[in-house]
C-alpha cells in the first residue's frame, strides 16, 4: 500500500485547521478517522507532513554470507547443524537453523547429499 501524498496530507490538514470535523474530512477523503488524527499527531509533534520512512533492514547473516557459500560449495552435503557448529567456532555467531535455512534459500544454495 503506497503512502498518501504530501499534497492530499496538506489538504487533509487545511481542511482540519479550517474548522472542520475529524470525521467529515475523513469521509471527503476516504481515509479513517484514526489515520487524521496520527497526521495531525506528526505535525504537532514532529512538524513534518511526509510519511514516516523506515531504513531497509539487512539480513542478520549478510556479514557472513560469502563464508557461508565458501562452505557449501566445498562440501555440498553439509547438514545444517554442522554449519551451525562451524559458524560458531570460526567466526564466534551464534544462530538458530532457520536463520542458516534461510540464507541459503536466499543465495540459492542447495546442499546435495552424495551418492
Amino acid at each position: 500500500m503506497e503512502p498518501i501524498a504530501v499534497e492530499i496530507r496538506t489538504e487533509i490538514l487545511a481542511a482540519c485547521d479550517a474548522g472542520e470535523g475529524t470525521r467529515i474530512v475523513a469521509v471527503r477523503y476516504g481515509v479513517s478517522e484514526s489515520w487524521v488524527r496520527r497526521v495531525k499527531q506528526q505535525r504537532r509533534e514532529s512538524n513534518q507532513l511526509g510519511p514516516k520512512t523506515a531504513a531497509p533492514r539487512q539480513p542478520e547473516w549478510k556479514a557472513w554470507g560469502d563464508w557461508l557459500v565458501a562452505k557449501v560449495t566445498a562440501q555440498p552435503d553439509i547438514y545444517l547443524r554442522e554449519l551451525q557448529a562451524e559458524l560458531k567456532a570460526e567466526r564466534g555467531e551464534e544462530v538458530c537453523l532457520m536463520t542458516i535455512c534461510n540464507a541459503c534459500r536466499a543465495l540459492e544454495l542447495t546442499r546435495k547429499k552424495r551418492r
